[in-house]
């Protein structure tokens, strides 16, 4: 078992760098480059702006300098642009540092940088220092700055503050697909051809087969939009948030109901209602069948004929000799939804604004917010080599029949 555990752990290793390249590289040539986010914020760019955003995040030196930089860091050392080295003092956020004279609210000549949000009046810092850049690597956590999204907080920052919002709303959901989606694939395959499972198998067809974010919709027009119709006919209709995490400010769902304060427990749950509905109903469905299949299976083999023919009771046949080995493929799928944990349900939280990682993702991608972009793809395949790990392990605890030499 140890000699397989280290030859795994040397594979995985290969495995991470291999897709943290290819990732890396992918991104770099695609259309538009790590630019097109900047180039769109700002439309008036010249090109000795456009040559100080690139010296800032290192888009001037070659490919595989920028992705061993990126990958296991580098030393402290001035950001130059031009021979002429950048100042420190420009606010988080500036990738404009063009300066401009100008005058202050007291009628002083100043100088400042132009292309920020906030300014900061040189001339009111005393001193000046050289903007000093360094990076720790991938490797050791540093994933760098967010570019577009969130400009100049740090990446793993803005991943760690969307954490909370996703394990959330994915391991409540996760919780429940499996308490019910078990039961009735168990259920189902024990009373095969019944009323039971006709009905079970033709709503699991529904779910896997309906897209995420179709279903989605129709439960905003379901419960959040028809309610606002039928207020006349109907007030006492509840109606649920149709998206975010919490509300800004108190509101009603119904005349019956109390007031519901912004931010409170109720309000937090009712937002989140609707998007785990949603992921419930997806991972209910598709968990389900694959219960009821391989249930199905291992009724049919001999050693459970014989436990029946022994005389033992029905219950101890199902939980004891059939559920256990049938149990065994459905731990790769279990394993694997430690990464879907993290990364987040990203067309769910994209209809629902839900703040979470899958979100952020989406806001990264179709903004060009690479680091983001990738810090997010680099962490989702740490997860999933160390998941099928765990499942290679996990399956010598299902079944004591399984050695790894």
């Amino acid at each position: 078992m140890t000699n397989y555990l280290i030859r795994r752990v040397i594979q995985m290793i290969f495995v991470i760098l291999l897709s943290a390249g290819a990732t890396f590289f992918l991104f770099n040539i695609a259309p538009g480059g790590p630019l097109s986010g900047l180039q769109q914020q700002q439309q008036q760019l010249t090109r000795e702006d456009i040559a100080r955003i690139k010296a800032q995040f290192e888009l001037d030196l070659y490919l595989p300098v920028r992705f061993s930089r990126w990958l296991i860091g580098f030393p402290s050392g001035p950001i130059t642009v031009g021979g002429q080295e950048l100042f420190a003092d420009i606010p988080v956020g500036c990738y404009l540092v063009r300066e401009e004279q100008t005058t202050d609210r007291n009628g002083n000549t100043v100088t400042r940088p132009t292309g920020c949000d906030d300014y900061v009046y040189l001339s009111e810092i005393p001193e000046l220092h050289p903007a000093v850049r360094s990076s720790k690597g991938i490797l050791r956590g540093d994933f760098g700055l967010s570019t577009v999204v969130r400009p100049g907080r740090p990446v793993l920052d803005e991943l760690l503050s969307r954490l909370n919002a996703t394990l959330e709303l994915l391991v409540t959901a996760t919780l429940l697909s499996l308490l019910i989606g078990v039961p009735i694939g168990i259920y189902s395959a024990v009373h095969q051809y019944s009323r039971f499972d006709y009905f079970f198998t033709t709503l699991a067809f529904i779910g896997s087969s309906m897209p995420v974010f179709f279903f989605a919709l129709l439960l905003i027009l379901v419960f959040s939009v028809m309610p606002v119709f039928l207020q006349d006919t109907m007030p006492w209709i509840p109606r649920l948030p149709s998206g975010l995490r919490e509300a800004m400010r108190g509101y009603s769902i119904a005349e019956w109901l109390p007031r519901v304060e912004a931010g409170s427990l109720w309000d937090r749950l009712l937002h989140l209602a609707m998007p785990l509905m949603v992921l419930t109903f997806f991972n209910m469905a598709g968990w389900s069948r694959f219960v009821r299949t391989s249930m199905l299976e291992v009724l049919r083999q001999d050693y459970v004929r014989t436990a029946r023919a022994k005389g033992l009771r029905e219950n101890l046949v199902i939980y004891k000799h059939t559920l256990r080995n049938a149990l065994i493929p459905f731990v790769t799928i279990l394993v694997l939804t430690i990464p879907g944990i993290f990364s987040g349900a990203i067309i769910t939280e994209t209809v629902f604004a839900w703040p979470g990682m899958g979100r952020l993702y989406f806001d990264a991608l179709s903004r060009s917010d690479w680091p983001i972009a990738l810090a997010f793809i680099f962490i989702t395949a740490v997860l999933t080599v160390f998941a099928l790990l765990l499942g290679d392990i996990l399956y010598t605890v299902v079944d004591p029949r399984i050695k790894y030499k």
